[in-house]
């Protein structure tokens, strides 16, 4: 029995099963979902933030005393500079404002990660030190996106998708003039 006779019928039925499970393949990896979501981020800060307010510099990188720094989001205004962080997880996120570790839950997935909130702390002091801003004009938002529940609150720095524009809208105070903000 030859075997091409055989594969051949299949592989003319199921070609298009090969380019599928590539791009399947693409979709679930970390790399292409974070994208994703800063994209997301992008988008919505282009809907819902006023253009003449809000000014949106992505993908910032910044350099520090061990090397360099990337922050996904730095949103400038009148009411500060804030520092805005993606995240995409699924499942419980357990963990508080001071501690290094969270927990990530899926069903019978458990996951350790750094707190996002320290990443965001030394991005704040990069901030800081680059800008010479004070703590009342640097503010830091950890946007995650995704099916991710917390079972803990962190004293409204974070919030899911949705909520960030509103995080941003609550700080009314103005902290810059608009002379300093041109530079």
């Amino acid at each position: 029995m030859d075997l091409s006779s055989v594969l051949q019928p299949l592989i003319q039925a199921l070609w298009y099963l090969i380019p599928l499970a590539i791009l399947g393949g693409i979709i679930q990896s970390p790399h292409f979902k974070g994208w994703v979501g800063e994209s997301l981020v992008n988008l919505s800060a282009r809907l819902f933030l006023d253009k003449n307010t809000y000014h949106l510099i992505r993908n910032v990188t910044l350099p520090t005393e061990d090397g360099t720094t990337q922050i996904d989001h730095v949103i400038v205004s009148p009411y500060g500079v804030f520092v805005v962080d993606t995240r995409d997880m699924k499942g419980g996120l357990y963990g508080s404002a001071e501690q290094p570790n969270w927990l990530q839950r899926r069903r019978r997935y458990v996951k350790r990660f750094e707190n996002p909130l320290f990443q965001s702390r030394e991005h704040l002091k990069t901030l800081w030190t680059l800008l010479g801003l004070n703590a009342e004009q640097v503010h830091s938002l950890v946007v995650f996106l995704g099916k991710g529940g917390f079972g803990l609150r962190c004293r409204g720095m974070l919030c899911g998708g949705e909520g960030i524009w509103v995080g941003l809208r609550l700080t009314a105070s103005r902290c810059f003039l608009y002379s300093k903000l041109e530079r």
